[in-house]
């Protein structure tokens, strides 16, 4: 037999969400053949192209959906020329059909349960015919519990959650910072939930190429993940001076402004830096690789960030974010309190506190081993105790749902 993952994420900003589920989908390809003894293929379902960059397990496709962008005046088509409606009709049609095509045993969706505007309800309601078994997986952090309540409200409560999904994964350790307690999670929700640690250890590597990018070593490593708003970041870690004998690669991000982009260059021309000590390239696959090998990294707050940052002893700098959301902001204060990492508001952001911190930071490691970074080795335990519930209990006999589905706005999934 073979077991069919897929997987969802809504991808409106960043690649955190896509780049969370291509984790996933390598842990689940590498452990659930031991656990079950069968074949495992799988699809992600997307919305950006960037995370189309990244390769999967051998078995294992994207589904591109045309993408949304959030913009001041709600959602709008990031390509095409359609309007809105015409958008979310086509992606959601689109999404159902792949999903009842490839009749899951599990799927997994990334953050918003229902998607952009609830664009997955029709494909969630097909796979109730089915006997999918769907889990909500949900980052360490929200937003405050103030906009999370409402989120969840907009979307009918935990009991709207609840109808769908059989469980919630949170990629989080709960001694560091627990969205049930604080009230991000609904309290009724906490009897399907499992906390699986971060989602640190086992991370996927990117073969090395010739075309990799690297640096001789030692060099510190400023990243600012997807990089719609790490212009300000990347353009103060230009201008920082570089500890002596080192050198520096900046990865600016697929999704950085050109313009903010040009103003690094340009930043790094006039620094006085030795020609090729200074690296700026906007991707690099094998990201967990570079942090690893750096002296020192700088970064934004964003989840997939700091889980491959807290894999290993390189001393981090977090600069969180501080527009849409707190998340980022309640992370990085989160894990400082832990001594896994240390925090700078933006606020406070200068070339010479950059500099400062880099200097002390390239003779120093950090430790993090008080830390549950184990999610990934665990996860093929979890989802193979899901797979099993959904075959003791459900037949493949195909039911034929009612396909009219009401478009009603939703969930606000800027991140």
């Amino acid at each position: 037999m073979t077991i069919t993952v897929a997987m969802y994420s809504h991808d409106s900003v960043g690649l955190g969400h896509a780049r969370r589920n291509r984790a996933l989908a390598y842990a689940l390809a590498a452990d659930l053949p031991r656990i079950t003894g069968e074949r495992v293929r799988g699809l992600l379902v997307a919305g950006h192209p960037g995370a189309t960059a990244d390769a999967l397990p051998e078995g294992w496709d994207w589904l591109v959906l045309p993408g949304f962008t959030r913009t001041a005046f709600g959602y709008e088509s990031r390509s095409l020329d359609v309007s809105t409606e015409r958008l979310w009709h086509l992606r959601s049609s689109t999404a159902a059909a792949a999903l009842e095509a490839v009749n899951p045993d599990l799927l997994i969706v990334d953050r918003h349960p229902f998607g952009v505007d609830n664009e997955l309800l029709p494909a969630l309601e097909i796979l109730q015919g089915t006997g999918t078994h769907c889990v909500l997986g949900m980052r360490d952090v929200l937003d405050t519990a103030e906009v999370a309540r409402a989120e969840w409200e907009r979307i009918g409560g935990a009991a709207g959650v609840a109808r769908y999904y059989s469980a919630m994964w949170i990629y989080g350790d709960q001694n560091v910072y627990d969205p049930l307690a604080t009230g991000e999670i609904p309290a009724e929700l906490a009897a399907i939930t499992t906390f699986t640690g971060f989602l640190s250890h086992g991370r996927p590597d990117d073969p090395l190429t010739a075309s990799s990018v690297g640096a001789q070593q030692p060099y510190v490593l400023t990243m600012v993940g997807g990089g719609s708003d790490g212009g300000t970041i990347g353009l103060a870690a230009a201008r920082a001076a570089i500890p002596e004998g080192h050198r520096h690669i900046i990865l600016t991000g697929p999704q950085m402004p050109a313009a903010d982009h040009d103003r690094i260059l340009d930043a790094v021309r006039e620094s006085g830096a030795v020609p090729g000590h200074v690296r700026v390239t906007r991707y690099a696959p094998h990201v967990p690789k570079l942090v690893r090998d750096a002296a020192a990294v700088i970064s934004m707050g964003g989840y997939n960030s700091l889980t491959e940052i807290m894999a290993t002893t390189t001393p981090a700098l977090v600069i969180p974010r501080n527009s849409r959301r707190q998340e980022q902001q309640i992370r990085a204060s989160a894990l400082r309190a832990a001594g896994a990492v240390d925090a700078l508001s933006p606020g406070q952001l200068s070339p010479e506190r950059l500099s400062t911190w880099l200097a002390s930071a390239v003779s120093r490691r950090s430790i993090r081993d008080s830390l549950d970074l184990d999610g990934l080795t665990r996860l093929g335990d979890i989802a193979a105790a899901e797979i099993t519930a959904r075959r003791t209990t459900h037949t493949h006999i195909r039911t034929a749902p009612n396909r009219t589905f009401p478009v009603t706005p939703a969930v606000d999934a800027t991140r």
